[in-house]
């Protein structure tokens, strides 16, 4: 590795606040698939960390949403550790530590906006979850996780039911037998392109909420949350 490169990865280490003792496994995590095949495949590149990475991370994500939602059903911990895990999510942790920057890429892949393009960036956070872990443990892992992704783990079970009212109503009519939900249609008005539908949501033939939307599943939504909040049920 020359002084130049390795320069580079130490001003990365302040940035993330962690020093690697094997540059090498930095190296590679910073290092597109572009660049290596670029240079006759002699290049470590950083898929296979991306590969561990992914499951680190999830694992990461799993233990403290079991230890921190006691009361939470496996299908709520699915869908809240779905929406820290996923692509956007990494992303925006990418842009908080300048992954970008430090990436090696091949000179088409950056002239094609490589250095921002989200799946390379997103796929970069996991190769590195992944180093750290090989070259500190899991506990250094999991400390880049907590202060880098924190803020996302946080907003995520605090909004953990916002985007789906209708799930979460289900599982609960169900925990505690209340008996059947049923969605009715109401209405749809307008043309076909900028329709509105109207659905009245019912438990055991009794009303319980209405919502509209521009789809039967985004009404469906709304009258779920509708329940939800009627029935005071939000909190559970």
């Amino acid at each position: 590795m020359d002084e130049k490169r390795l320069k580079s990865l130490q001003e990365f280490e302040g940035i993330i606040n962690y020093t690697f003792s094997d540059k090498e496994l930095l190296n590679t995590a910073l290092t597109h698939s572009s660049y290596a095949h670029g240079h006759d495949g002699a290049h470590p590149y950083n898929e296979r960390l991306e590969f561990l990475g992914d499951s680190i991370l999830s694992m990461i994500i799993s233990y403290h949403l079991f230890q921190n939602l006691k009361n939470t059903s496996e299908g709520q911990m699915t869908r809240i550790r779905a929406n820290i895990v996923c692509e956007k999510s990494l992303y925006a942790t990418a842009k908080k530590i300048r992954i970008g920057e430090f990436l090696y890429l091949s000179k088409g892949e950056e002239n094609t906006g490589g250095r921002k393009r989200v799946s390379i960036l997103a796929d970069a956070v996991e190769a590195l979850i992944a180093a750290i872990f090989l070259d500190g443990g899991l506990e250094e892992a999991k400390k880049f996780v907590m202060c880098y992704m924190g803020d996302k783990i946080e907003s995520s079970i605090k909004n953990r039911f916002i985007n789906d009212y209708k799930s979460y109503l289900q599982e609960y009519v169900q925990k505690h037998n209340l008996g059947k939900i049923e969605y009715r249609l109401i209405s749809e008005n307008g043309p076909d392109h900028s329709k509105e539908f109207n659905m009245a949501l019912y438990l055991n033939d009794t009303l319980i909420g209405t919502g509209k939307g521009k789809s039967k599943k985004d009404a469906q939504q709304s009258a779920a949350k509708d329940a939800v909040n009627t029935m005071g049920v939000i909190n559970e």
